[in-house]
C-alpha cells in the first residue's frame, strides 16, 4: 500500500491531524513524524508565556501514527473493508520530556497483537535529538465508517 494513501484515508483534518509523513510501514511496525507548528491553537494557553505541547496531544499524535495509520495498513493487508478504521480504546503512556512549539517528533509503533478486531501496540515518541519523549502501549478497535 502506498504510504501517502494511508495518510489520505485518515478520518482527521486540520486542525486536528498530527501526521506529516510516514517513513516506513510493515506488518510489524510503523514509523512517522510530525512537527508541532508554532501557531497551533493550544499553545496560547498551555502554559502562559512558556508554551508546551499538552500530553493529551502527544498521545493523540502517537495514536494517529502508531495506531490509526498502522491500522489502515493492516486492514488493507488483511483485506478488511476500506470502510473501516481504528478507534482508540486504551492508552498507558509515560512522559519523560516536554515538546515545545516548532519541535519535530518521531513516532515508532510495534505491533503487540492484532486479533478479535483489536490492535495493540508498543509506541514511543522521540525528539530530534533521539531522546525518548514518551512511551507506552496503545490499543484500538475496528470502527465501521458509514
Amino acid at each position: 500500500m502506498n504510504i501517502q494513501k494511508i495518510i489520505e484515508q485518515l478520518p482527521y483534518s486540520e486542525p486536528f491531524i498530527f501526521v506529516d509523513e510516514l517513513l516506513s510501514v510493515s506488518k510489524e511496525s510503523i514509523t512517522g513524524t510530525y512537527t508541532f507548528k508554532n501557531d497551533l491553537f493550544f499553545y496560547e494557553g498551555h502554559f502562559k508565556n512558556n508554551p508546551v505541547t499538552p500530553g493529551v496531544i502527544l498521545t493523540e499524535c502517537m495514536a494517529q501514527i502508531g495506531l490509526v495509520c498502522f491500522g489502515v495498513y493492516i486492514l488493507k493487508e488483511e483485506n478488511i473493508s476500506e470502510k473501516s478504521t481504528f478507534a482508540l480504546s486504551s492508552t498507558e503512556i509515560d512522559f519523560y520530556l516536554p515538546v515545545y512549539p516548532g519541535e519535530k517528533v518521531f513516532v515508532i509503533s510495534e505491533k503487540i497483537y492484532f486479533r478479535f478486531q483489536k490492535l495493540k501496540c508498543k509506541v514511543k515518541m522521540l525528539n530530534a535529538k533521539d531522546e525518548v519523549v514518551a512511551k507506552g502501549t496503545i490499543s484500538g478497535m475496528i470502527l465501521k465508517r458509514e
